[in-house]
């Protein structure tokens, strides 16, 4: 995992062929890439973060923080365990778009965590998304209801280190597996985002629609085979491939369908996949 700091694991021509004179062939404009910035993004004691909303949420919701299940401050859920609304207390550095820490959000919940087929944890403040606006000017990231797809340009943005590292979706891991624990469909990175210990939990944004697509969470560090901090890649016919320096998310199209009006998480809603307790 790109573990979190301070934290033991223990305990990533027209050819046209033709007699018709040759015509110049019209060019699909492509949508200028949108600015990402450190704005939504949050930091926390051992790991990054940011404040997440989706399509359906409204200003007068209570804001989300989503990390790394990894992250959570109890410490890693067992394989197999899924842990809601559990009682919090964490605090969150919110940044502004150049990296500055403009404010302390607090949680009054974890809403979700798990590390099984994923890994993440998404809070509840005890703040708005109208308040937050309001009093220092900053948006919440969008989660995306839709899969990535393999070549897109994306940027890992770490509030931890105010740090982004920018490379593309290489392609998708049928199962992802690091010591205990396994992932399901995750993103594996081109080899420029080169993520480390701290990163874990960083948003992973799409540059050409400015949504989250998937939560950076891992890499294999030394070219083990899946050991803790050297996950490895297992095919659907069984086959393990290694890839050391390679570094991996955990998808998030998934989640918004887990959640409903005011924010409030529902595992049984139709479409939602996300491992129930």
């Amino acid at each position: 995992m790109n573990k979190p700091l301070l934290v033991p694991l223990a305990a990533l021509v027209i050819t046209a062929a033709g007699m018709a004179p040759a015509v110049a062939v019209p060019q699909t404009a492509k949508a200028p890439a949108v600015t990402v910035t450190y704005a939504g993004t949050v930091s926390l004691s051992n790991c990054s973060g940011s404040v997440i909303r989706f399509a359906g949420s409204v200003d007068t919701d209570p804001a989300l923080v989503m990390t790394n299940g990894h992250c959570l401050e109890t410490g890693f859920p067992d394989p197999g365990e899924v842990i809601t609304n559990q009682s919090s207390s964490r605090t969150f550095g919110l940044l502004n778009s150049s990296g500055s820490r403009i404010a302390t959000l607090r949680a009054n919940r974890v809403v979700y965590s798990t590390m099984t087929d994923t890994d993440v944890t998404i809070y509840r403040t005890t703040t708005t998304y109208a308040s937050i606006k309001n009093s220092y000017g900053i948006n919440a990231l969008t989660v995306s209801a839709s899969h990535p797809a393999a070549g897109t340009a994306i940027k890992v943005v770490s509030g931890y280190w105010k740090r982004t590292y920018s490379c593309n979706v290489d392609g998708f891991v049928y199962r992802l597996k690091e010591g205990d624990w396994t992932w399901k469909d995750s993103v594996r990175y081109t080899s420029a985002c080169n993520t480390i210990g701290g990163t874990s939990g960083s948003p992973v944004i799409d540059t050409a629609t400015g949504q989250v697509v998937a939560v950076n969470n891992t890499g294999n560090e030394d070219g083990a085979r899946c050991t803790v901090n050297n996950p490895c890649e297992v095919a659907e016919n069984g086959t393990v491939t290694v890839r050391k320096g390679i570094n991996y998310a955990e998808e998030t199209y998934n989640i918004p369908a887990c959640f409903t009006t005011g924010n409030v998480l529902n595992l049984n809603a139709a479409g939602c996949t996300l491992p129930k307790p």
